[in-house]
């Protein structure tokens, strides 16, 4: 018969510890919109900085937004932006992305939905999952959509290569039933900033060569 002590011993043997994302390194981190591309997000129109602690980095929309109703284009029922980002790191130092929260607002009549999808990628490797969400109306409130990755699953960008970090999002407006005479939106755009996409970074040293 095992005794208390062994059994105990033998449950800790197997209990599986995640690995753990290093701290942020203290160096200065920078990132360049290299291309734009979409409907949703015309040149000048996207902002993005990166967080004094090194954390995370924020994308600011400021003309990000799909509607149907009086006054809107037969294409303003859906906007997409692809976003190509230069991430400049510390030497001996690797990123991947934790989470990521898209932010915005809508705006939908009673009958009318609408729906945002979003994913990521290093350039030259997999998609990650799209995430998609979708809102019905009525409804006139914030809205967030969280893309969370376990430490263990994290794809970190590949030490000494240089790709870049490409962010995909659409928004898409479903009128249904509503009124065709009210207009719904939906929006991931701020007028004052206040609204923005969110990238939490994990780090991890690179080995030495």
């Amino acid at each position: 018969m095992i005794s208390t002590l062994a059994a105990a011993a033998l449950a800790l043997s197997t209990i599986v510890i995640p690995p753990v994302a290093d701290p942020p390194p203290t160096g200065q981190i920078t990132i360049n919109v290299v291309t734009v591309n979409g409907s949703g997000c015309r040149l000048g129109s996207a902002a993005v900085a990166v967080s004094p602690d090194n954390k995370a980095f924020t994308v600011t929309y400021s003309d990000y937004l799909a509607q149907v109703g009086p006054q809107s284009k037969p294409t303003d029922f859906r906007k997409n932006c692809q976003l190509n980002l230069k991430v400049n790191v510390p030497g001996g130092f690797t990123y991947g992305i934790a989470q990521a929260d898209y932010r915005g607002f809508a705006d939908l009549q009673k009958g009318a939905k609408g729906t945002v999808k979003a994913s990521y990628y290093f350039q030259g490797m997999s998609d990650t999952d799209q995430r998609s969400k979708t809102y019905n109306g009525a409804l006139s409130d914030n809205w967030q959509v969280t893309h969370k990755t376990d430490v263990a699953s994290i794809v970190y960008h590949p030490c000494g290569e240089k790709r870049n970090f490409n962010i995909n999002t659409e928004l898409r407006v479903d009128k249904g039933t509503s009124d065709p005479k009210k207009t719904s939106f939906m929006a991931m755009d701020s007028t004052d900033g206040s609204i923005e996409t969110i990238y939490h970074f994990a780090w991890k040293k690179c080995p030495k060569l």
